[in-house]
C-alpha cells in the first residue's frame, strides 16, 4: 500500500465523524450488495423449471424457453425406426398431454407408455448399453431417467410492463448509487489510473447489465451480457467502496515519505 498513496489528505484527514459515518455506511452498502446477489438467485431460481441457479434462469427470465423434450424430439423424427406408428402417435399423444407422471404405467390406458418403453426401447437404451458404445444414449430404464428427457419447457419472459417498471427502479437507484461511489473515491489518495479503471467498469457493467435486459428480448446471447456486466458491475463498486473504507483509516504517509 505504501506506492499506492498520491500527495493529499484524502478522507483520512476528515474529521473522526464523517469517517466513521461514511464507514458505516459503506457497511450498510456491501450488505446491500450481498442481499441484492441473494435476491437474484432466489427471484430467478427455478425459472428454467429446474432445480438449482442456472444460466438458463437467466435466459428464461429475459427472453423466455421453448424446448422441447428429447424424447418427443426423436420419436417425431423417427426414432426407433421399429416402432409401430400407433405406439409412435401414443406416446406422443402421452407426452404432450400434461399427465406424464400419471399415466406413465396406467392400467386405464389401452397400453400404458410404461410397456411401450420396456418393449421398443430398453434393449438399446440402458446404461450398459452407454457404456460398451462409448455413446451418450440416454438410459431409460427407471421412470426417473425418463423424466430427463420427457418434458418440454416452455418459459415466458418477464411481461415488458413489469420490465420496464424494474428498469425504472434500478437504473435510477443504481446510477445514483454508483455516482455516489465515484465521488468518494476520487477523494481518496489513490493513483487515478486503477480508481479511473474500475470506474469505468462499473459505468459499462451497469450499461450492460440494463441494457441487456431488454436486448435479451430478441436474442439470447445477451444473457451473457448481462451475468457479466452485473457481475462486472458490483464488483468494481466493490472494490471502489474498500478503497474508500481504506483511505477513510490508513495512516496519512509522513512528509518525509511523501518527498
Amino acid at each position: 500500500m505504501g506506492s499506492l498513496p498520491i500527495p493529499g489528505e484524502g478522507l483520512r484527514g476528515q474529521p473522526m465523524g464523517i469517517r466513521i459515518g461514511v464507514s458505516g455506511l459503506i457497511v450498510v452498502l456491501y450488505i446491500g450488495l450481498l442481499a441484492s446477489a441473494t435476491h437474484m438467485v432466489s427471484h430467478f431460481e427455478n425459472r428454467d423449471e429446474l432445480p438449482g441457479f442456472t444460466f438458463d434462469d437467466v435466459t428464461g427470465a429475459y427472453h423466455g424457453i421453448d424446448s422441447p423434450g428429447l424424447f418427443g424430439t426423436a420419436l417425431e423424427r423417427g426414432h426407433p425406426e421399429t416402432l409401430p406408428s400407433a405406439h409412435k402417435e401414443l406416446l406422443l399423444r402421452w407426452l404432450a398431454g400434461g399427465r406424464i407422471v400419471e399415466d406413465y404405467d396406467s392400467l386405464d390406458l389401452e397400453i400404458p407408455p410404461a410397456e411401450i418403453i420396456d418393449q421398443s426401447c430398453i434393449e438399446c437404451h440402458t446404461r450398459a448399453a452407454g457404456a460398451e458404445t462409448g455413446s451418450a444414449i440416454p438410459p431409460l430404464e427407471y421412470f426417473d431417467d425418463i423424466k430427463e428427457i420427457a418434458f418440454s419447457r416452455k418459459v415466458l419472459p418477464t411481461p415488458v410492463a413489469v420490465l420496464a417498471a424494474s428498469t425504472h427502479a434500478h437504473a435510477l437507484a443504481l446510477s445514483i448509487q454508483g455516482l455516489v461511489v465515484i465521488a468518494l473515491a476520487c477523494m481518496t489518495r489513490w493513483r487515478r489510473r486503477w480508481i479511473s479503471l474500475l470506474i469505468a467498469i462499473m459505468g459499462l457493467g451497469l450499461v450492460g447489465d440494463v441494457g441487456g435486459w431488454w436486448l435479451a428480448r430478441f436474442s439470447p446471447s445477451w444473457t451473457v451480457c448481462i451475468m457479466v456486466s452485473g457481475a462486472g458491475y458490483s464488483l468494481a463498486q466493490g472494490i471502489l467502496l474498500a478503497s474508500v473504507l481504506a483511505d477513510l483509516w490508513w495512516p496519512r504517509a509522513s512528509s518525509s515519505e511523501s518527498q
